[in-house]
């Protein structure tokens, strides 16, 4: 018989990690509550709640009951700054408070391997990237999501919230390019991590880096393996079809490839 584990909210459950998250919880026993703009067409095994981020009555009905609140919603790249303001810095604060208001024990944040992108990987040739260097953010996305790691440590100071901000790499069915290959996090293994993350006993309030156990892997899964995090997957698998249908060897200083982050170091958003 399964084990059975309390409710979670999951929000911005209808986008991509948050359906691989939704339903790969819920098979491991827990009873998962969705929160987004709208209703997927096949929510599967999942209670509903349509609503903003934004919207300090639709969180508090979202929260009710809620033992874990896995925060996903937000813009999900570079952006206008106003836009990323409203959506990803206030919004995450909502989130933040609301689960306060409602006596939520603990909070798991997704954060981005992009609060990080302005450092070059030439400087991580010999050691992964640990979480204890500062913020270098790439964009106005990755200044939201160091907001994000900011804030989650006042309300664990403050008001005593369990809290994790996980800095995502790359999290897809498999890897789309080379750098995938060093950020990839698959979807079962997002599945281990956040689920590590919603039992771990102690955890007080910390920031991990979500990946799979790629061999080429830029950060340092410390952090998460002591919080009960295996990765099962690896990159490498398919590391001769990404590099079969590469055509050329790529620049090294090309900020695509210099930088930890990639193109965002240089994509600015239209006006409109």
């Amino acid at each position: 018989m399964a084990e059975t584990y309390g409710r979670m909210l999951i929000t911005g459950a209808a986008g991509g990690v948050g359906t691989f998250l939704r339903t790969g919880l819920a098979e491991l026993g827990w009873t998962v509550r969705g929160f987004d703009l709208t209703t997927p067409p096949e929510p599967g095994p999942v209670e509903w709640i349509a609503g903003d981020i934004g919207d300090p009555a639709a969180l508090d009905a979202a929260m009710r009951d809620v033992d874990v609140v896995i925060h996903l919603a937000g813009i999900p790249g570079e952006d206008r700054f106003e836009r990323i303001l409203k959506t990803n810095i206030d919004g995450t604060y909502q989130v933040f408070d609301a689960a306060v208001r409602a006596g939520v024990p603990r909070v798991l944040a997704a954060s981005s391997n992009h609060a990080v992108g302005y450092y070059e990987r030439a400087d991580f040739l010999e050691a992964p990237i640990g979480v204890d260097i500062r913020p270098r953010p790439d964009t106005y996305y990755g200044v939201s999501k160091v907001f994000m790691e900011a804030i989650g440590s006042f309300y664990a100071d403050r008001h005593g919230l369990r809290v994790a901000c996980v800095r995502i790499g790359s999290c897809f069915q498999e890897p789309r390019s080379r750098r995938m290959l060093d950020t990839w996090l698959s979807p079962a293994d997002a599945v281990r991590l956040f689920h590590a993350l919603a039992t771990a006993p102690d955890l007080r309030n910390e920031v991990v880096y979500g990946i799979s156990a790629n061999k080429t892997a830029w950060w340092d899964l410390e952090n998460a393996r002591r919080l009960g995090y295996e990765p099962r997957d690896d990159s490498d698998v398919f590391a001769e079809k990404i590099e079969a249908r590469a055509d050329e060897e790529p620049d090294p200083e090309s900020p695509s490839f210099k930088y930890l982050g990639g193109d965002f170091t240089t994509f600015v958003p239209p006006e409109e």
